[in-house]
């Protein structure tokens, strides 16, 4: 079977590979750890403690990881944790927040490379965020008596019908994860339903809630709040995760409004590191005065003409998010089916969106359900709502609240989450 799936993998990495040269050459980013994917020769670890291998596809599961991490290393100080990422931004952020512990790319799945890493890093247990499931991964970890465990795991009703097709593949491929902790009974119905072992099926509830900070006042807000020059009576309105064209929907919107509020500021962060140039370039044609994040000194005075800031730091969002009061998640306009909105939501910013939120259709229910966010479909709307968050205070005071009330019920996954990891880890280190 292995070697069937290294032909396949061949196969599609011939396919993809034009394209891939042709991002390496555009962005000087992709080239960079390629063959380390390839051939899994990650930095060996040294010395003999056991090891907790956890696997973040980009940046939100790396930001995910760290409460977790937190109550693992707690429960068990004599245990290595190291970090892979499949991002090149999932990789920065996670050596900048978890160092001095070793973060590597996640292999390709060939047989070879995973063979490599597990060789090379001589994990007891690995754990996959959300759903990573990787055929040779898996298996060659099973086989190696490395104990697997999904968490935060999500089952779209989309991903369901195509891996119910695989049949038998699906059904081998989850009889070899010891834990799956998913983040709703819909989602635990649909792995059992796959042939998941009921066993190893829990329900623990989303990790993206206890991640959330609900603190305004932390020190990493405090600290970009004077960076960027804000004051006491200045209201901000954050554009978060965006890609074309919400940069331009939220500069529109802003300079729809600004003139009746001059305490207005705007904060825009784009999802994708390579779209700041391009959005400091829309920024330009505007005419508004504007600042980048990365220029900002750490000292220097903010002219008060300037109202509008664009981040063009990757890490950071979950921070600024504690600095606005009127929020916009980006991703849910354009193709990307939406960002989360669960950290604007945990300060009690006022929150919208667009219609596109499949990613985080439960998160979306449960607070339209609690009048705590607005869905907006256009400019327009979106304009009509940044007017209405700052010109009526009960319907700001009353969604900002309603959207904090509902994170706070929601707490705890992190701790279901870490009592299942540490009886599976120590069950490893014991066999």
């Amino acid at each position: 079977m292995a070697r069937l799936l290294d032909l396949v993998y061949a196969l599609l990495l011939i396919v993809v590979l034009p394209w891939y040269a042709w991002k390496a050459f555009r962005t000087g980013k992709y080239h960079q750890e390629f063959w380390m994917r390839v051939t899994g020769r990650v930095p060996p670890r040294q010395g003999e403690r056991p090891c907790l291998w956890l696997h973040a596809v980009s940046v939100g599961e790396v930001n995910l990881l760290q409460p977790l991490i937190e109550e693992l290393e707690s429960a068990h100080p004599d245990c290595e944790c190291v970090i892979s990422s499949t991002t090149d931004t999932g990789i920065a952020l996670a050596r900048q927040k978890y160092a001095p512990r070793s973060v590597f790319p996640s292999p390709l799945d060939f047989s070879w490379a995973v063979r490599t890493v597990l060789a090379r890093v001589r994990p007891r247990l690995l754990v996959l965020a959300e759903l990573e499931l990787w055929p040779n991964l898996i298996a060659l970890s099973h086989a190696a008596g490395i104990k697997v465990a999904v968490i935060n795991g999500r089952l779209s009703e989309s991903s369901f019908r195509g891996y119910r097709r695989s049949g038998p593949l699906i059904r081998r491929l989850l009889f070899r994860i010891d834990v799956l902790a998913v983040q709703n009974e819909e989602y635990a119905n649909r792995f059992r339903a796959l042939g998941a072992d009921p066993n190893s099926v829990y329900v623990t509830g989303s990790l993206k809630f206890d991640g959330a900070s609900t603190d305004r006042n932390n020190a990493t807000t405090r600290h970009l709040a004077s960076v960027a020059g804000f004051t006491n009576t200045d209201i901000i309105f954050l554009a978060g995760s965006t890609q074309e064209p919400e940069e331009q929907l939220a500069l529109e919107t802003f300079q729809a409004v600004a003139g009746d509020h001059p305490r207005l500021r705007l904060v825009i962060v784009p999802r994708h590191p390579e779209r700041f140039d391009a959005v400091a370039a829309l920024l330009d044609h505007s005419g508004v005065p504007w600042q980048r994040r990365s220029e900002l000194s750490e000292k220097g005075a903010i002219s008060p003409s300037v109202r509008v800031s664009l981040i063009d730091t990757v890490g950071e969002l979950w921070a600024w998010w504690g600095t606005a009061h009127i929020a916009y998640v980006g991703g849910s306009m354009g193709s990307r089916e939406g960002q989360n909105m669960i950290e604007p939501a945990a300060y009690g910013a006022v929150v919208s969106f667009g219609p596109r939120t499949r990613n985080f259709r439960e998160v979306v229910a449960a607070l339209l359900a609690a009048q705590a966010a607005v869905v907006v479909h256009d400019g327009a709307e979106l304009a009509r709502f940044v007017r209405r968050a700052l010109e009526d205070r009960d319907f700001a005071e009353q969604t900002g609240q309603a959207a904090q009330q509902l994170i706070l019920s929601q707490l705890g996954a992190t701790r279901r989450t870490a009592e299942l990891l540490s009886a599976c880890f120590s069950d490893s280190v014991t066999d």
